[in-house]
Parts: structure tokens; sequence; C-alpha cells
């Protein structure tokens, strides 16, 4: 049998390396001919680049669409849209973090390139994982989904910030553990130095290093919410890995469009918060209770709804807020 025809994870290996062609390419023009010299990156260029992974992601929606039917589809671009729209939450604490560590604007590129990097690999671990878990235990889903509505009125209810990460205990053991620059070292995670009195060099972490760690630890917390949140959309590992990596790769491009901005998206929190009792609740309506399960076009309907009406009333209610130079 043909090596590419055979099946990974229900999909013929093609389908698989397609994908992360697509993946790699779109990395290598990011940082390989992009952004190939440390700069920041304005609002404008942030759109355009947000744009285009918005098109992509879009586009390759439709290929699978084509290739696995409508079902597969619809469900993709559902699991795609509530990632997305999670992602937007990470914006909002990769901006604190930036913001607690003081890191310049021209390296922060280079920062959420690698972070994204990481992201993709822990989101494939904690996936695969899950798939496991519900080939083998279908009624983890209904912990996906209790744990799902118990996140959403959480969140409904909180009304606390995302505070300094300087407080998480994470950052608090490496300061305390790790030799540590007094500043930044150009674009650099590491350097060597020799100590005073020292006799070698030694290697020493800088701020930028740190502040990478907390973007790796925040995805992690998020991952809790998003990894089930797709599961109970689909529990087709294809379709949940793409999705979810196609919408973070363009969480880089997004974080500079919208770092700005938090104060405008005031009410989106309290749409993801209603998304996530939705989508909790349509699993156990269909698992526990017994009844038909949920076709995709209504659940991406309900999604689309809820999103788009957290924006509009978020801009509404925020109208008179000045926009940042």
């Amino acid at each position: 049998m043909d090596v590419l025809t055979q099946v990974a994870l229900g999909k013929p290996v093609w389908m698989w390396l397609a994908f992360l062609s697509v993946v790699v390419v779109l990395l290598a023009l990011d940082l390989g001919v992009l952004h190939r010299k440390a700069k920041p990156i304005g609002a404008r260029e942030s759109l355009v680049l947000s744009a285009g992974y918005l098109t992509v992601g879009l586009a390759f929606g439709a290929w699978v669409w084509s290739e696995l039917g409508r079902q597969a589809g619809l469900e993709y671009v559902t699991g795609f849209l509530v990632e997305k729209s999670l992602a937007m939450d990470n914006v909002f604490v990769i901006a604190s973090i930036f913001a607690a560590f003081a890191v310049p604007a021209a390296y922060q590129h280079r920062v959420l390139f690698w972070g994204i990097l990481g992201v993709i690999v822990l989101r494939a671990i904690m996936i695969g994982a899950g798939a496991a878990l519900v080939a083998n235990f279908e009624w983890v889903l209904l912990l996906f989904a209790g744990f799902l509505v118990i996140a959403g009125l959480k969140m409904l209810f909180s009304k606390a910030g995302h505070g300094d990460p300087r407080d998480n205990p994470a950052y608090r053991w490496l300061a305390g553990h790790l030799r540590l620059t007094d500043g930044f070292e150009g674009g650099r995670f590491f350097v060597r130095r020799t100590p005073p009195g020292g006799t070698r060099p030694l290697l020493y972490a800088t701020p930028l290093f740190l502040a990478l760690v907390m973007i790796e630890l925040a995805d992690v917390v998020f991952a809790v919410d998003s990894v089930p949140a797709i599961f109970a959309i689909t529990t087709d590992p294809y379709i949940v890995f793409t999705s979810n990596i196609f919408a973070i790769l363009g969480l880089r491009a997004l974080y500079f469009a919208l770092a700005a901005l938090t104060e405008r998206f005031a009410y989106l929190k309290t749409a993801l918060a209603l998304l996530l009792v939705f989508i909790g609740g349509k699993v156990f309506v269909a698992e526990a209770m017994g009844w038909e399960k949920f076709p995709a076009p209504v659940s991406l309907g309900v999604t689309a709804a809820l999103l788009a009406g957290g924006v509009l009333y978020s801009m509404w209610r925020t109208r008179r807020t000045p926009l940042p130079a």
C-alpha cells in the first residue's frame, strides 16, 4: 500500500502532509521573508497579516468541505471561529505579559513566533490525548461538557482581571532558579556572560525568555477551555487539530491589531462565556438526555451570532472611547 494513502488518526497520510505543508510555508514566509529583521509591527500591517491568515484558514475549511463533505466543513468552520474567538482573550493576556516585562515592540514578534511554535506542539499533545480518551471512553465528552458549562459560568460572573504575570508562582520559581540578565540583549533569549569574580562564561536567560515562558504557560491555561470546546463540536482528530492550529497561527498577527484596543472589546468576554455554556449544554442534550444531536448549521449559526453580538455590542457601548494614536 502506498504510504501516502495509509490512514493515520482517521485520515490518509497525504491529508496530514498537505496540512503540515501549508503551516510550514506560512511560518517560513512570516519569519524568513516578511520579518527577517526585528522591527515593530504597526496596526495596518497587523490587520493585513490577520486578514491573510483568516483567508488561508477559511480556504482550508473550503478544501475540507470539498474533500470530506458538508458536515466536516461546517464543523471545521465552527471550530475555527470558536478557537479564534477564545484566542482573542489570549491576546489580552499576552498584552499584559509584554507590559509587565516591558518587552520592546521590536522584539515582540520574535517572542510570539517562537511562542506559537511551542503552542502548536502543546496543542498537538493535548489534542492527541483528548482524541485517545474520547475514542476509548465516550463518557469523557460529558466531563468536557460539564467543564465547559462551569468555565463559561465562571467567566460570565468573574469580575477579576488577568492580574500581574509576575505574581504567578511559575514566574517566581523561574526568577529564583535561573541566572538572569538585568536587561534585554537584543532579540536573544540566552547570552553567555562571565559573572563577577568568575573565570568562565555562564549561560544567562534574558527577560525575553521569561516572557516567552509565561506566554506558553498562559496558552496551557487557555487550552484547558479550547480543547474541550472543539471536542464538543467534533471528535474528528483532523478537524480538531487543523481548525485549532489555523486559528492559532493568526494569533500573532491579531495581537498587534488588538492589543491597543482591549477596552473596545469589553463585552466579548460575555459572548465567549455564553458560547462555552452553549457548547457544553448541547453536548449534555445530545449525550446525557439521548436527544438528537444539534445540526452543524445550527451550531455554526449560534456561534456566529453570539460572537458577532459580543463584538458589535462592545463597539457600540465603547463608541465614545477614543482610538489609540
